[in-house]
């Protein structure tokens, strides 16, 4: 079936599952409609679990060899369908064509990079005594249950997917309200290259409802989330009564800590390009920027020029920003920005002029800076969700380190310098989880371990080490 139906439904056991009651999948561009969405509920939740459960005993038994042939061939069928899933994506999400194409890209790179390791993923045997042969074993947990955000749908549903059946699991996810039929698609296509029906499931829908239905139910052995920390705390509850682990991705209030002696020509795009990025919409976005006294008026300069170039249209026309996600999100944006009682806007803050008539009602924000402002103030401390970043001039190594630390969040710090010394002292201060050097984010860094400090979040995804999340240890101790 074509990903371009009426009603975007729920995907069970390699079925579509319509619903009697949809919702408006709305064209955050231009407040049009874009098609129905089934809203499933605790019914089709149950289905998808006890259709999963049963994939599962099958699943559980296939060998790493079979395994990796068909997560590989879900990455070929993945890149060959690259044009329509970038299409959707930008569609949804409002992102530019181009980071619409790179998510695509890099989900396929999930599938192939599970797909080669997982045949090299083993336990280990423990020296105890020489009558006693000691083993582990790494095994699945059963049913993994996977609930993500609106800005990554392909990203996040991708290395989710990859990971829980590489190691002999099978899913059930939720995709995010606004932005489901990319993960529809991408089951079709895994159902497609021969993965037993079921393994992996989708479930569409609103979070109060079916997201709520898959946290809570009992048939679910693992749990996944990526989204705002108070909902994240409310899937840790749900997990915690039941007493199932889970992988938390939560939110950011990532810094780049700009030195004196950083290239700041070479440092700009890169600062631009971390808080423009899906709009500003993503957990690891630069949305603080801490800058020495000396190069703070340099630095805001470039800034500002940088972002004043930025193009913003409708993402399928492929410029440098998008929309947000939607209307609500742009009142939210609007609301932080209305409430600054510390700084300065220096740019940005305002629909952009210019649009063509179709896009009047689209959720547009020109790329904002907010200029030294009260690190405990609300806009320097909370999340944003939008192309914002705010100032934050520093004197000295302890004072950056400080700022860089004075959140309840610690994901993604960049450091900016030419002095290696500075740089390793520094990342091991840095409470984040993930530290970079003269640049920021990866390029998708599939290979990398990713995950948070304090409120971003526990647990890692990505890497091998997401491996580990995904299984559990069995010891086995035989006397000999």
């Amino acid at each position: 079936m074509s990903a371009q139906i009426t009603q975007t439904t729920s995907f069970i056991g390699g079925r579509h599952v319509p619903s009697l009651l949809t919702y408006a999948n709305i064209d955050p561009a231009t407040g049009g409609q874009l098609g129905d969405i089934a809203r499933a509920g605790a019914d089709e939740v149950d289905r998808a679990v006890r259709v999963a459960a049963k994939a599962q005993q099958e699943w559980k038994r296939s060998s790493p060899e079979q395994r990796s042939r068909l997560l590989i061939a879900t990455a070929a069928v993945i890149t060959a369908n690259r044009d329509d899933l970038a299409r959707i994506e930008s569609e949804d999400t409002g992102k530019p064509l181009t980071q619409a194409y790179a998510d695509v890209d890099v989900c396929a790179r999930y599938f192939e990079f599970y797909g080669h390791t997982i045949e090299s993923y083993y336990g280990h045997a423990i020296p105890l005594a020489e009558d006693m042969h000691v083993y582990t074993r790494r095994e699945p947990f059963g049913v993994t249950g996977h609930i993500v955000a609106w800005n990554y749908p392909l990203q996040l549903i991708g290395r989710a997917a990859a990971t829980s059946l590489a190691t002999g699991n099978c899913a059930v996810a939720k995709p995010a309200d606004e932005t489901p039929r990319s993960t529809v698609r991408l089951a079709e296509l895994i159902h497609s290259v021969g993965f037993p029906a079921g393994a992996f499931n989708v479930v569409t829908g609103l979070g109060a409802e079916a997201g709520a239905a898959l946290s809570a139910h009992p048939g679910v052995a693992h749990l996944g989330f990526v989204g705002s920390t108070q909902t994240g705390s409310a899937i840790a509850h749900a997990a915690a009564e039941r007493v199932v682990p889970t992988v938390l991705e939560l939110g950011g209030k990532s810094a780049n800590i700009v030195f004196p002696d950083a290239d700041v020509d070479a440092a700009v795009p890169s600062l631009v390009r971390s808080i423009i990025q899906n709009a500003g919409q993503t957990c690891s976005a630069g949305s603080r920027l801490i800058v020495h006294r000396d190069i703070h008026a340099e630095v805001v300069e470039k800034m500002a020029a940088a972002m004043a170039a930025v193009t913003i249209g409708y993402g399928l026309d492929d410029p440098m920003l998008g929309p947000l996600i939607s209307a609500k999100q742009h009142d939210r944006v609007g609301g932080f920005l209305s409430e600054v009682d510390s700084g300065q806007i220096v740019t940005g803050g305002t629909r952009p002029d210019g649009l063509a008539d179709d896009l009047a009602a689209g959720a547009f924000i020109t790329p904002t800076i907010v200029d030294s402002v009260d690190p405990q103030s609300r806009i320097a401390q909370e999340e944003v969700f939008g192309p914002v970043v705010v100032t934050l001039p520093f004197a000295d190594d302890d004072e950056a380190v400080a700022l860089a630390n004075g959140t309840d969040y610690g994901l993604v710090t960049a450091l900016w310098t030419q002095n290696i010394s500075r740089a390793h002292r520094l990342a091991a201060e840095v409470d984040a989880g993930q530290i970079f050097v003269n640049t920021y984010g990866a390029g998708g860094g599939v290979e990398l371990p990713f995950g948070g400090f304090k409120k971003s979040g526990y647990g890692r995804e990505k890497s091998i080490e997401a491996l580990d999340e995904y299984t559990q240890t069995k010891t086995v101790a035989i006397k000999l």
